[in-house]
């Protein structure tokens, strides 16, 4: 991405970027590694369930991630478009959530090939519907934490989400189910917390992993920033040679971290207590994750040997809407403009009109052209607001 010619562009403020060369650049990546290894590629849409990221993706992906009903009626509903013999059903939509409600189970059913059920309670109260429509998994904890942050660490102590790897097998035959789905990760750069997973998973499982049909491993792993891929490709190649099994990833972040960007304006400044406090026309509420983590959002200008400081803030009224201290070659002045970068994945997911400020305008970026693919209105705040 060029940031200058970013900045320069005539977008309306604040703007939510998407980069599609970063996007396609990370799919060729992650199909490659399928030309390599045979591993069946889903692009996980919680991160960023967007159309457009989900029309550059379809080519290339065998299918879709998703945690939800709604996360699966769009997701079918972008598989089928175009494809009129792809029936509801038969894409590759891949399910698994700690929340399913009984009074959604039959559609789930009908929109999802696979459902990985999150608990042994789950599986013993709906296996026997959902497996008439789908292939069902379940999720397992394989009690192995490669994470500081308990926010972040699916095997934290107590935690929601699998069934534990003890329980599994003194629980069920693997012979029951059709699949296992893990995911004991975030943001990760290498692959060795996978193969240690696997290695336990072998150990404490054996010769029963051999009667499954698939595995899912998950998301978490930034394919495209880990430069040796040759020890996904052989472990990918052992579970489909020796085991036979299946085997499916699901990138989200991954995809789209690296491709979203979000540019401001300055609306005000002015010093507060010796420190200069700069006013931007955007807000956390546009990327939530600044404000539930304390975490500084990366800054295209953001100079460490810059003399000048500034607080940037965001234009709500809430106390807490900062995004951090950052340092400029040139100090900021009212209708400069920003751009906090890489900030594709859970970002507009999670966005909120607090202070009734409206969401960014979003727009898809390449080398050829740059187009506004979504806006948000006045009448969009109203129906979210008024009593039905």
């Amino acid at each position: 991405m060029d940031f200058q010619v970013l900045k320069d562009s005539v977008y309306s403020s604040p703007a939510f970027v998407l980069d599609e060369t970063e996007i396609t650049k990370v799919l060729e990546v992650l199909a490659d590694l399928r030309a390599q290894c045979g591993c069946k590629i889903l692009y996980s849409i919680k991160a960023l369930p967007f159309s457009a990221v989900m029309d550059v993706a379809k080519p290339i992906v065998d299918g879709f991630s998703v945690s939800s009903l709604f996360e699966a009626r769009l997701a079918d509903e972008l598989v089928r478009q175009g494809s009129p013999q792809v029936l509801a059903g038969q894409g590759s939509i891949h399910l698994t959530t700690p929340g399913i409600r009984p009074d959604e189970l039959d559609e789930l059913s009908l929109l999802c090939s696979h459902i990985s059920f999150n608990s042994l309670s789950q599986y013993q109260r709906y296996s026997e519907t959902a497996q008439a429509q789908s292939s069902i998994g379940l999720r397992i904890n394989p009690k192995l934490s490669f994470l500081n942050d308990d926010r972040f660490d699916p095997c934290r102590q107590h935690s929601k989400l699998g069934v534990a790897i003890d329980d599994l097998s003194r629980s069920i035959r693997l012979d029951q189910i059709q699949g296992l789905h893990i995911h004991n990760v975030f943001s990760a750069t290498d692959f060795n917390p996978l193969i240690k997973t696997i290695d336990k998973l072998q150990q404490q499982l054996g010769i029963g992993l051999a009667e499954l049909e698939w595995l899912n491993l998950g998301g978490g792993y930034l394919f495209g920033q880990i430069e040796d891929h040759r020890p996904f490709v052989e472990l990918v190649n052992k579970l489909k040679h020796d085991l036979g099994l299946e085997v499916y990833i699901e990138p989200g972040k991954a995809l789209v971290g690296r491709a979203g960007h979000l540019v401001a304006t300055v609306l005000d400044r002015f010093v507060s207590d010796g420190e200069t406090v700069v006013i931007l026309d955007t807000s956390v509420n546009h990327n939530p994750e600044v404000f539930e983590y304390q975490r500084q959002p990366e800054l295209h200008e953001h100079d460490p040997e810059g003399q000048y400081t500034a607080i940037l803030a965001g234009c709500t009224c809430l106390a807490g809407d900062v995004f951090g201290q950052y340092r400029f070659k040139e100090p900021l002045e009212i209708g400069d403009k920003v751009v906090f970068k890489n900030v594709g994945a859970y970002t507009l997911i999670k966005a909120n009109r607090f202070n009734g400020y409206n969401l960014p305008d979003i727009y898809l970026s390449n080398s050829l052209r740059v187009k506004k693919v979504k806006h948000y209105d006045y009448q969009d705040y109203r129906r979210q607001w008024l009593a039905d």
